[in-house]
């Protein structure tokens, strides 16, 4: 297999990665990744364009090449870098992403980063330990229950290993399991409301 091209890197940078479907992208997933920029001192983000989400209903998602191209329209910004690469890669799960990335580009510091809405599924999610094991992670705050989070099963586990929102700058340089929770975003935008707007203009 010939192989998966990737943004630029290099040994010492840090970059966030920021996965999901986009279906559709929207400007808190813009917002989240630049705070989240800013604060842990990030030189890029990986928006990483996944072919389809496990955990979610699939039927009437648009086609990988539309969100893709959507998402590149939204984020225009000149770090953060949108890419298709896991369906190059034919991977399922963020496990395999990350650590295909963790070989492949050795000396990179990586960084989760997600919303806390999917903090309170992460035990869920396909060897979730191994993830937190792999690399540090950034929980950026979401309106409503979302905000509660951190007390759910995977915020239970992983207390040990949560740093005060403080240490943002030197997260990309600790050695994982290390998180913290970011606040100050509170975007009450969601994709899952978005696709149900756009399924009832008949979009």
């Amino acid at each position: 297999m010939a192989p998966v091209a990737l943004p630029p890197h290099a040994p010492g940078m840090r970059i966030g990665l920021f996965g999901g479907t986009f279906d559709p992208a929207h400007a808190a997933h813009r917002a989240a990744c630049l705070l989240a920029m800013r604060r842990l001192r990030l030189d890029r983000v990986w928006w990483l364009v996944t072919p389809g989400n496990p955990l979610k209903d699939t039927r009437g998602r648009a086609p990988l090449s539309e969100r893709v191209a959507a998402a590149r329209a939204l984020a225009h910004h000149p770090r953060i870098d949108v890419t298709d690469f896991e369906a190059q890669l034919g991977s399922h799960y963020t496990f395999e992403t990350i650590a295909y990335l963790v070989r492949r580009c050795p000396g990179v510091r990586f960084v989760w980063i997600m919303g806390a809405d999917n903090l309170r599924s992460f035990h869920r999610w396909q060897r979730w330990r191994d993830i937190a094991a792999m690399v540090p992670i950034v929980v950026i705050d979401r309106l409503g229950p979302s905000l509660y989070a951190a007390a759910g099963a995977a915020g239970h586990a992983l207390a040990h290993a949560r740093l005060p929102e403080t240490a943002a700058r030197a997260l990309p340089e600790r050695k994982p399991p290390a998180w913290i929770y970011l606040h100050g975003l509170k975007s009450p935008l969601s994709s899952t409301a978005l696709r149900a707007k756009r399924a009832l203009q008949g979009g």
